[in-house]
């Protein structure tokens, strides 16, 4: 019989993450308006998995914050002004990563979000954050690729130079260090 470790961070660590992330939403107030931060609090303290998983995005160097409400969830993106330094040098996901025959990298972005228990930015959701500041204008981000392209061997980034937002496509099996992925999770 197998056990199930549950995701929860000891108390100090939550202490010291609910911390952060309260200096991080009191500071960043253009990215939530209107929101409370008592509020998300509240719904992180009976949610610990997914502050497990905010620690995660954190731990990685996501800068985790919320950026809006859907659906009474409240919804955190990485808010990095870079791609997230720990999570770089991924191929796109799992099939990507078996193709590869030689110099393979550590792991893939999709298997990476789910050990993390997050979503992987849409290009919707990466528009919306790049409404909020100016974020990989050094670095790029995979983000959730359609699986008609996905099939075909692609996988879509985003990055933002000379002033606007591009998405871009690469094979599926590439890997840069230079390119990471931005996360998401509903709370």
């Amino acid at each position: 019989m197998s056990v199930k470790t549950k995701k929860e961070l000891p108390p100090k660590q939550r202490e010291e993450l609910l911390k952060v992330l309260k200096t991080r939403f009191e500071k960043n107030l253009n990215r939530h308006k209107g929101l409370d931060w008592a509020k998300v609090q509240a719904r992180l303290e009976a949610n610990p998995e997914k502050l497990w998983s905010l620690g995660e995005m954190e731990r990685t160097g996501g800068e985790p914050d919320v950026v809006g409400v859907k659906s009474g969830e409240f919804i955190f993106f990485d808010c990095s002004e870079q791609t997230p330094s720990g999570r770089v040098s991924l191929c796109y996901d799992r099939a990507a990563l078996d193709g590869r025959k030689e110099h393979k990298p550590k792991s893939s972005v999709m298997d990476m979000a789910a050990a993390m228990g997050i979503g992987v930015l849409t290009e919707e959701q990466y528009f919306e954050l790049q409404k909020l500041g100016e974020f990989d204008t050094k670095r790029s981000s995979w983000i959730k690729t359609p699986a008609d392209i996905r099939k075909l061997g692609g996988a879509l980034y985003g990055d933002r130079r000379y002033g606007r937002v591009f998405v871009g496509h690469n094979g599926a099996e590439s890997y840069y260090s230079g390119r990471g992925f931005r996360g998401s999770l509903k709370v």
